[in-house]
């Protein structure tokens, strides 16, 4: 154990993954505060040995109709004010070598990523403008299909006007975030579009959050086919911590509390109309969620040990999806708990040099190759 505590610290950890700008902009909450129910500070990640992480800037669809580029801003602006306001604790990096540089000097690196295209409202100049603000990545959609992409989380909505994959301004929304050096990221697409983003994207990809079909049913996972793809594409997949991706068990015992879940949706619409904070309506989710028996550790690991025999350990990573889900497995409770990752790994015969691969070192390598390729 020693050694892997050793590993673990020594490593640069970097997470693909996590929605806590809500927290900045719904609640007034700071980085450098208490967790308060929550799954990522910075107190945590330091005792977790998290060094960077990926904010995701996510408008949620539903609620920010017609306001997405507001939401977006407002979100990214919340992530800029916590690196304003605490400068010798914290970093906005915007490429490799700054997450690197910030870990050196013991500051935390600070990423955006946007979740779902619709925040650029169908404009290139918007996601010209969200990378000068320092965004890195995007996620192509959410769960939600837009008028460019197809989505993994509506196939079965008939309401739904699907693309069969990309549209045409879709790639070019490929071949414009290519020339800048912008992530291409598939988590949440539709397996139609996950295999024409390839066919378009000239630089390698990311899957930022996203496990292993074969071990979880959720169409939101990948496929063993898939993963092979993304590492004959030079890419790396970021595996999810979320229950309802790693066990189909809990992912349909979530969806037989459907009913109770739309009640209380319903009572805080009721309250504050259709702008309920997202942060608000999650506390009540996860009291909903935490009647569930929790995921076995373990099956977070199985999955980690999937996509890294499977698509080659440079190709795989972690993709938390902190403060953006209702529960997590057994064993992880924050941040602070991103440590026994790397122990039980270790204990499946992960040596330290791969172990620093998977923690950050693969990310670091393809943020590198899609900025190099910039321009293309």
């Amino acid at each position: 154990m020693t050694d892997a505590v050793e590993v673990h610290a020594g490593a640069l950890v970097i997470d693909g993954h996590a929605d806590t700008p809500q927290r900045f902009v719904d609640e007034g909450w700071e980085f450098t505060g208490a967790l308060d129910g929550g799954m990522l500070s910075l107190e945590a990640a330091r005792a977790g040995g998290l060094g960077a992480e990926f904010f995701a800037i996510w408008a949620e669809p539903g609620q920010w109709k017609e306001r997405y580029a507001h939401r977006t801003l407002a979100l990214i602006d919340g992530v800029l004010e916590q690196v304003r306001r605490h400068p010798a604790e914290l970093a906005l990096c915007c490429s490799a070598e700054e997450i690197v540089a910030a870990h050196a000097a013991k500051k935390f690196a600070v990423l955006m990523g946007i979740e779902g295209g619709h925040s650029i409202e169908n404009d290139l100049g918007l996601l010209r403008d969200y990378y000068r603000l320092g965004v890195r990545y995007m996620t192509l959609t959410w769960a939600n299909t837009n008028e460019w992409a197809d989505s993994s989380g509506d196939l079965d909505d008939e309401t739904v006007v699907h693309h069969g994959g990309l549209t045409a301004f879709g790639r070019e929304v490929v071949l414009e975030m290519n020339r800048l050096g912008m992530m291409v990221d598939v988590s949440h697409v539709s397996d139609a579009c996950f295999w024409q983003v390839l066919e378009v994207s000239r630089v390698p990809v990311i899957a930022s959050h996203s496990s292993a079909r074969a071990l979880a049913s959720a169409e939101r996972n990948m496929t063993d086919e898939m993963l092979r793809a993304v590492a004959a594409n030079g890419g790396v997949v970021m595996v999810n911590f979320y229950p309802a991706f790693l066990d189909d068990a809990w992912r349909e015992a979530w969806i037989a509390l459907r009913p109770e879940r739309d009640r209380a949706r319903a009572t805080l619409t009721a309250k504050y109309g259709k702008d309920v904070p997202y942060t608000v309506l999650s506390r009540v989710e996860k009291e909903l969620a935490a009647r569930l028996p929790r995921v076995p550790f373990a099956t977070l690991i199985d999955h980690i040990d999937h996509v890294a025999k499977v698509a080659g350990i440079a190709h795989v990573g972690i993709g938390t999806d902190f403060d953006g889900i209702q529960a997590l497995p057994g064993g992880i409770d924050s941040a602070a708990d991103l440590w026994k990752v790397t122990a039980a790994l270790m204990e499946r015969g992960y040596s330290a040099e791969e172990m620093r691969m998977l923690l950050g070192g693969n990310l670091l390598r393809v943020f590198g190759a899609v900025a190099a390729g910039a321009g293309c």
